[in-house]
């Protein structure tokens, strides 16, 4: 089992930042593929980052350029920094983990954090 605990959501303004944070507990980190997800009301889940234990990086083009996820295995952490944010960027953050390599199919992802509300708006 792992466990994910998802920090750092909150309020800003268009064209400020916000850096999330995933803490994983349980199983060794570094044998899982490390991703982020969002879902804003009325739509599906929708992929945004992810990282491999080794550090392999894919990120969505909606946000490519402005997002990029990085993590600590020291530290079992993983985090999201996201800058020049968007209204659109508006939704609730998820933070999930899969065995070794990653994807961008949130139905692919065993494990999953309880999510933080980032909302952007003026």
């Amino acid at each position: 089992q792992v466990q994910l605990v998802t920090s750092g959501g909150g309020v800003v303004q268009p064209g400020g930042s916000l850096r999330l944070s995933c803490a994983a507990s349980g199983r060794t980190f570094t044998n899982f593929a490390m991703a982020w997800f969002r879902q804003a009301p009325g739509k599906e889940r929708e992929f945004v980052a992810a990282i491999t234990g080794r550090g392999a990086k894919s990120v969505a083009h909606s946000v490519k350029g402005r997002f990029t996820t990085s993590r600590d295995n020291a530290a079992n952490t993983v985090n999201l920094q996201m800058n020049s944010l968007k209204p659109e960027d508006t939704a609730v953050y998820y933070c999930a983990a899969r065995w070794y390599s990653s994807s961008n199919s949130a139905s692919s992802y065993n494990y999953w954090g309880q999510g933080t509300q980032v909302t952007v708006s003026s």
